[in-house]
């Protein structure tokens, strides 16, 4: 309830949106019948006030006992809202338009009377209200798609060649994973065919960089037997995303807090993965090794904390010929790893989801993310050093994707 004045502000700024969304809809509407245009005034006030009211009370719903209806509530709503503003914009461009012209038909056009002539430069476009409301339907149509894209597991396969790659592990096969967010999962079935799809890859290493869960340990319990299956002849190894630290909840005490991290930590190897914590293993085949890398998470961003070691992790790793960091949060291989470990030749990432809304097709790769994260979902080159970052697994706030699939990355060093 804390947050409730906030929702009413945000309330009255969306009555401002569909007000000014409704004049367009007047407009393209005026040559329906009466009963038509009725049915949809109708129907459009009814949709857009049950939305502002059910918005405004969300404070004031318990929604503990069914966690999902409201990310789904707040999904639908924020999603009719984002693609109001969307529309909205065009209709902002179309009486800027119309704006100028009515002070350039003010200052510089009269009739033989010596009047100046307006009423031409001042009607609405339909033109721009039907492209505005278009588009934002399009917007809101796609945001509802979604909702069945978040369990349509996507493979990608990476072929990664290094010079220095120890003979023995040429043609190694590693899957990643990553921000599983056990606590937005809700359809088992649906999630067992993604590890089979995993273990139908047969890998040889499975590295799992972070999110297992939203925000406590508990997420986690129905899920053990699922991720537990996951299996990998030399391991299954991974670390901590910046939701297993607990930050985005009020806890009744820091105790409380710390023992839910504790769950977090231990839920690792009670599936039978190794957490690397600030620290290093080495990976032994045929006599030869390389290094693996593990930080928790770390992160140039300001919001995000920075619990990384690698001064910790690093020393000792130096002598292996090859390593491979797992590393959550991508905006770390810019800040620290590049600069300062330049003999990393791969980090693995995730924690972007690539926002779960984008185009991500060969050769066309966009999503609103890239303004905030230079490297959010691919790979990623400079000089001999390499960044993958996976596009998730699961899903978190928006139950859905939109261009952007959850990903299981099957990397194969060559």
């Amino acid at each position: 309830m804390r947050n409730a004045g906030f929702f009413w502000i945000v309330a009255f700024f969306m009555i401002l949106i569909d007000l000014y969304t409704f004049q367009a809809l007047k407009l393209v509407s005026q040559e329906a019948g009466s009963r038509l245009r009725h049915f949809i005034f109708c129907t459009y006030w009814g949709v857009s006030v049950s939305a502002i009211l059910v918005f405004a009370l969300m404070p004031f719903i318990n929604f503990d006992a069914w966690p999902r209806v409201r990310n789904y509530l707040f999904a639908t709503i924020f999603g009719l809202f984002l693609a109001k503003l969307l529309a909205t914009l065009f209709f902002l461009v179309d009486d800027i338009r119309r704006g100028v012209q009515w002070v350039v038909g003010k200052l510089s056009f009269r009739n033989t009377e010596g009047v100046p002539v307006n009423e031409d430069f001042v009607s609405r476009s339909v033109f721009f209200s039907w492209v505005g409301l278009g588009l934002g339907g399009t917007l809101f149509s796609s945001l509802l798609y979604g909702f069945s894209n978040k369990y349509n597991y996507n493979i990608k396969r990476v072929k990664l060649a290094y010079d220095n790659l120890p003979e023995a592990f040429r043609g190694l096969k590693i899957v990643q994973l990553s921000d599983i967010h056990a606590g937005s999962l809700a359809d088992k079935s649906a999630v067992q065919k993604g590890i089979d799809k995993i273990l139908k890859e047969k890998p040889d290493l499975i590295l799992f960089t972070g999110d297992l869960v939203n925000d406590r340990a508990i997420e986690m319990t129905e899920w053990k037997d699922v991720f537990g299956r996951i299996k990998a002849p030399m391991g299954v190894y991974s670390t901590l995303g910046n939701h297993d630290y607990g930050d985005y909840v009020r806890w009744e005490s820091e105790e409380a807090k710390r023992n839910n991290l504790e769950g977090v930590k231990q839920l690792h190897g009670q599936m039978g993965w190794r957490l690397l914590m600030n620290e290093h293993v080495v990976l032994e085949k045929n006599g030869q090794e390389i290094a693996l890398i593990g930080i928790e998470n770390w992160s140039a961003k300001a919001r995000f904390p920075k619990h990384g070691k690698m001064h910790q992790a690093y020393p000792g790793a130096e002598k292996y010929p090859f390593k491979i960091l797992m590393s959550h949060d991508p905006s770390h291989w810019d800040a620290e790893v590049r600069p300062h470990y330049p003999d990393i030749d791969l980090a693995l990432a995730g924690h972007t989801h690539g926002m779960q809304f984008g185009v991500d097709l060969p050769g066309i790769k966009w999503s609103p993310v890239q303004y905030v994260y230079k490297q959010w979902a691919g790979l990623y080159e400079e000089g001999r050093q390499k960044l993958y970052v996976n596009r998730g697994f699961g899903f978190i706030g928006y139950p859905g994707r939109v261009g952007v699939l959850p990903e299981i990355t099957v990397i194969e060093l060559v």
